[in-house]
């Protein structure tokens, strides 16, 4: 086992940074949080990152002119913490197609639905909106496109008659709190390698399909 140096990026409450945060701090999740970023002055989730004494930046977007500069800016930080992999957790910026081959292979994000199913925002009202049966999460490899990288795991759950949008973002995020952990675990062990070339192997076979997680 060897031990991620991650950097979380977040722009609001950090419930998956918490999740990571404990995951950690028990001790089944073998990693480091070398930074907490936002690009939100305001989030919540840097009271969380402080609470734990892990190293916060803020970089605020609304003081950059362009999404290219803030990438830019953003980039030089990261390049300077060198993490293992960027984990978005609930990070509400799209980035460039130039930060992310920057970091190729190296971003993890994870996204409220079951992809390539409802890829953006607004998840979940949108499957309600359908008449869906069942909903989900996915996390993902980031590439230039949205939400558009090879996935890793996801999980299902069934939408019931009567679900209003945050019955579902609640089903949903008390599987992401645990999914988030796990992938990341898998990735310390070895048990879970993404290649050169974004190909994603586990326990040494090629990956195919997205692994299933059951709570």
């Amino acid at each position: 086992m060897s031990q991620l140096v991650l950097a979380v990026l977040i722009s609001g409450s950090g419930s998956n940074l918490q999740a990571i945060i404990d995951a950690i701090e028990a001790g089944t999740l073998n990693a480091r949080i070398a930074c907490v970023l936002s690009n939100n002055p305001d989030a919540y989730g840097l009271q969380r990152a402080t609470r734990h004494r892990l190293p916060v930046e803020i970089i605020d977007h609304r003081s950059y002119p362009s999404r290219e500069q803030y990438d830019a800016e953003l980039r030089r930080r990261l390049e300077a913490i060198a993490p293992d992999y960027i984990v978005l957790a609930g990070y509400m910026r799209i980035l460039s197609a130039e930060f992310v081959r920057a970091f190729e292979h190296r971003i993890l994000n994870i996204h409220p639905a079951l992809l390539p199913a409802y890829k953006g925002l607004d998840t979940h009202q949108r499957a309600l909106d359908n008449g869906e049966t069942e909903h989900g999460v996915s996390i993902h490899l980031v590439t230039a496109e949205l939400d558009d990288g090879p996935v890793l795991l996801q999980a299902s759950y069934p939408i019931e008659n009567g679900d209003s949008v945050a019955d579902l973002r609640t089903r949903g995020q008390r599987l992401e709190h645990q999914m988030y952990p796990t992938v990341l675990r898998w990735i310390s062990e070895n048990k879970l390698i993404i290649d050169d070339h974004g190909q994603i192997h586990h326990d040494q076979t090629l990956l195919d399909n997205p692994l299933q997680f059951s709570a």
